[in-house]
């Protein structure tokens, strides 16, 4: 497969085209050629050439372009997958008009005409891949921005709920031992106001008995 840099270029692109931007390549400018035959044919080809089995002196290597490729072509099959690329293909044509439009103006306001590069095939061909690739990226951070978003709102229920069970589970509990304790609060109670009744009235008693009262001087006699 060739030293370590020229792997690593294939396997960037291969991860690049299938997992991002390959599907681009079925959805061909007339949808009435069959998107499914020669690009499948294609990728089989290269799953064959890349394949572990056939690449043992370099075997890990070869099993992680292998994986990409089997992704690419489960992919492939997907309906809703493929309609997803056709959207994004119809998006980026009609960016490009925009793009081309906004290009042949400012020529035309220079005095340079309005032929443009993309008018010709290649260069079109070209400039479209560009936007294709830009459109699969932007559609590709809105879907992590929102799977991001509703995880997010999934992880905040997920604690509400959790701190509102725990939250009920104490009021239970306390609730529980409150009633359990019930009779004990009483006889505890119950002693309180015992022992406060005798206190005061030993404390009653005590003043009685030690009230002395004054001694009573006798009055003598100046004689």
């Amino acid at each position: 497969m060739g030293d370590s840099s020229d792997f690593e270029r294939f396997y960037s692109d291969v991860s690049l085209i299938f997992l991002y931007f390959l599907k681009f390549i079925f959805v061909f400018d007339s949808f009435s050629i069959s998107i499914s035959i020669f690009p499948l044919f294609w990728i089989l080809q290269l799953s064959l050439l890349i394949h572990p089995d056939k690449n043992t002196d370099d075997r890990e290597r070869a099993e992680r372009a292998f994986d990409v490729v089997k992704k690419a072509i489960k992919m492939i099959e997907d309906p809703d997958e493929l309609a997803k690329c056709r959207e994004t293909y119809t998006e980026a044509r009609a960016r490009l008009a925009i793009i081309m439009s906004e290009k042949r103006r400012k020529q035309k306001k220079n005095g340079q005409g309005d032929k443009i590069p993309e008018d010709e095939p290649a260069a079109y061909n070209k400039a479209l891949w560009v936007v294709v690739t830009k459109v699969f990226a932007d559609r590709e951070k809105k879907r992590k921005m929102l799977e991001d978003r509703a995880n997010e709102e999934k992880r905040r229920v997920a604690e509400e709920m959790l701190a509102a069970a725990e939250k009920r589970k104490r009021e239970e509990e306390f609730a529980k031992n409150y009633e359990e304790s019930r009779d004990e609060r009483r006889g505890t109670w119950r002693q309180f106001m015992a022992k406060k009744a005798k206190k005061e009235y030993e404390g009653k008693s005590l003043k009685g008995t030690a009230f002395k009262p004054p001694k009573i001087k006798l009055e003598t006699s100046g004689k």
